[in-house]
């Protein structure tokens, strides 16, 4: 199936690139390449804006004054497409996806819905004396969680995502452990997220992932099954930060250097649809943020009738130089 009717497919659109560095399509033909959709397997939620944290490096600008957040309606139609497609992964996201107040329901309403259901959490919200019953609901629905945790130092992690927030993290980590997560043969799955804290690229990721996997098992008695090592994206209040500290031209001047033509086919834009907390459809997060919407034009989640178009153009602009920077972001 495909689209709503009322959708018409678009070329591939380009929003620009920073002057010095040329726009990702130029990129792409360079090398005899096209970003189009394969088989859409994914549906990513990104439920609100509001999170309790004000990170440097987020690409959303999420925060404690966002005021955005998935309506019961629009949680309505996101959960009627999800049943109507029976996508492989559903991957729940925000802002902080704690901080919504029908987050409950949602989780209990998708988990039939997929074979995997992903929660992404920043650790301190779920670990802020609120949330123990959504800890359990996770639990019981046995949700992986996707867990930001940037770095096995206090000091940098604190500078990043604010004062206390790596001993609140640390304790959450604990507390997931306690009840299996991470653990060999518990069914519940712990992954980690790092990001650097400044403009630059991440370090080797099987390096890294050795590296906290001790520290975080001696230390503080967690386990955890994968770390995920990505670059940070140059949108929303980073990219600000970028701009203030006169580092944008020289970061994607870097992520543009670091362009590797055969993580094209594995970025995630390929299998994935994005649905905002007000119900538009997007190519990935990373276009969300951008305000760059599937195919050119606003399309409303209740207007599909299946999956997007397998060979549709992907949307494309400087940013996406960080998915496709070295070993890629998936």
């Amino acid at each position: 199936m495909a689209q709503a009717s009322s959708s018409k497919q678009t070329e591939r659109l380009d929003t620009g690139s920073f002057s010095r560095v040329a726009p990702f399509s130029l990129a792409l033909a360079r090398h005899d390449l096209k970003l189009r959709r394969k088989k859409t397997t994914t549906l990513q939620i990104n439920v609100g804006l509001l999170c309790n944290q004000a990170c440097r490096h987020c690409h959303l600008s999420a925060g404690p004054n966002r005021v955005e957040n998935m309506q019961p309606d629009t949680l309505d139609a996101v959960v009627d497409y999800a049943s109507k497609i029976r996508f492989g992964t559903i991957d729940i996201t925000g802002g902080a996806p704690e901080l919504n107040p029908h987050i409950t329901d949602l989780i209990e309403r998708l988990s039939p819905l997929a074979s995997t259901l992903m929660f992404r959490s920043n650790l301190s919200a779920l670990n802020d004396g609120k949330h123990d019953q959504l800890m359990s609901v996770l639990t019981d629905h046995k949700v992986v969680i996707v867990a930001s945790f940037p770095a096995l130092n206090a000091s940098q992690t604190n500078s990043q995502r604010g004062t206390g927030i790596f001993e609140v993290s640390i304790d959450a980590l604990q507390k997931l452990s306690a009840r299996g997560y991470g653990r060999e043969g518990s069914g519940l799955e712990l992954n980690l997220v790092s990001n650097p804290t400044g403009a630059f690229l991440p370090p080797p990721q099987d390096q890294t992932e050795k590296r906290f996997r001790k520290v975080l098992r001696d230390k503080w008695g967690v386990s955890f099954n994968n770390l995920l090592n990505f670059a940070n994206v140059p949108l929303g209040r980073f990219r600000q930060w970028l701009i203030k500290s006169n580092n944008l031209d020289m970061y994607l001047e870097k992520l543009a250097a670091g362009f590797n033509p055969c993580a094209v086919s594995g970025v995630m834009c390929r299998t994935l649809v994005s649905v905002s907390w007000d119900g538009y459809l997007f190519d990935c997060d990373f276009n969300l943020a951008a305000g760059i919407y599937m195919s050119g034009h606003k399309i409303h989640v209740s207007e599909m009738t299946g999956p997007p178009r397998e060979g549709a153009p992907i949307a494309t602009a400087d940013h996406c130089y960080t998915c496709t920077a070295g070993s890629g972001f998936t």
